[in-house]
């Protein structure tokens, strides 16, 4: 068995001539939350976008629990939960008919389905919003719901693309703390990208991207260090501005 949730060797992504990644390389362990950190346009959405072979990555390798998503994608591709930055669910279904339908599509039995949504319900303290319908819930919820459907199939990483847009202040930190737990507890390798340093915890595997390449990596106090700074917001300021100024 693999070590490592995710594998990023080497990936290098252009649209044209413009270089959207290059020579990406990282892990993500089983149990860490990895924040993928960078400014709009630093490359985050399109490195989920191979991850997920929305794109075909031209260069390097990406593995998920030790599939190759080039030459093994349904293997890969399974063990793959994703929350998009942009909503994805059907509004006028109910919460427990869009859970259903991701569940048919990972071939899930109803017996199966209806257990795993309601322990993923009961996880996130929404059994009672089961026959809600989605366009009812706050930006929080729908935020939740979204969690609960990438979970369904036990997948072995979680992908989320800036999952706090639009939500409000309460609800961003109950998320943060949430996916934390999530990691922690279940052992589920986690992909965080974010341009927000206040959704960063102390213990979290650090990735600073921007304009295509790695910055710095590592724990937040080791990439503090790196810059020779007192903050990882001093840290994120510098390491841009350097690589704006280069």
């Amino acid at each position: 068995m693999t070590s490592f949730a995710l594998e990023v060797e080497c990936v290098s992504f252009a649209y044209g001539k413009k270089k959207a990644l290059d020579d990406v390389s990282f892990t993500v362990k089983p149990g860490q939350c990895t924040i993928l950190l960078g400014p709009n346009g630093a490359g985050k959405s399109t490195l989920f976008a191979l991850i997920t072979r929305l794109y075909d990555s031209p260069t390097g390798q990406i593995r998920i629990a030790g599939f190759d998503n080039r030459k093994q994608p349904c293997k890969a591709l399974a063990d793959l939960g994703v929350v998009f930055q942009q909503p994805t669910l059907d509004l006028d279904l109910t919460v427990a008919q869009n859970l259903k339908y991701h569940a048919a599509l990972h071939g899930m039995s109803r017996r199966q389905a209806k257990r795993r949504i309601e322990e993923e319900l009961e996880r996130l303290e929404m059994p009672d919003y089961r026959t809600s319908k989605i366009r009812s819930l706050s930006g929080g919820y729908r935020r939740r719901v979204e969690i609960a459907r990438a979970l369904l199939h036990q997948p072995k990483l979680l992908l989320l693309d800036e999952p706090t847009v639009g939500l409000d202040i309460p609800s961003r930190q109950a998320l943060v703390a949430y996916v934390h737990q999530l990691a922690w507890k279940q052992g589920i390798g986690v992909l965080w990208a974010t341009h927000l340093i206040d959704e960063i915890e102390p213990s979290d595997e650090l990735i600073v991207l921007h304009q295509g390449t790695i910055r710095a990596r590592g724990i937040v106090n080791e990439v503090i260090e790196q810059v020779s700074v007192t903050t990882i917001g001093e840290a994120f300021q510098v390491l841009t501005e350097e690589a704006t100024c280069a």
